[in-house]
């Protein structure tokens, strides 16, 4: 269990650390999902720098596994993803929520066997 645990956290940490500095750095291809659900572009900035964080902090707990850090960072991903499925919801664009809804089950699948 410990080696599927390390992929998923490296494969998450991976594509929320493009995801947070795509959204943070500002680029049209970075907040084109969000300015469809008309979200402003500040907050997308400051989601996107507390994923990158949040990233880091997946990075983390590969080299401190007891540490709580970890978890909060899994934690607030997926509170992260969830709000993302809901905001595609209520913009009727589940079709787009698709990568959220995988990202989310990979992240519950991670906090279940850390």
């Amino acid at each position: 269990m410990h080696l599927v645990h390390n992929i998923l956290v490296t494969f998450l940490a991976f594509v929320f650390i493009v995801s947070g500095l795509s959204k943070l750095g500002g680029s049209d291809k970075g907040l084109s999902g969000v300015r469809e659900l008309n979200v402003p572009d500040w907050i997308s900035r400051i989601v996107g720098a507390i994923e990158a964080l949040a990233a880091l902090g997946l990075i983390y707990s590969l080299r401190y596994p007891d540490d709580f850090f970890g978890w909060f960072s899994l934690a607030y991903l997926w509170c992260a993803m969830a709000g993302a499925i809901s905001l595609h919801s209520r913009a009727n664009k589940l079709k787009q929520a698709f990568p959220s809804f995988i990202l989310i089950t990979l992240l519950s699948i991670t906090l279940v066997i850390s």
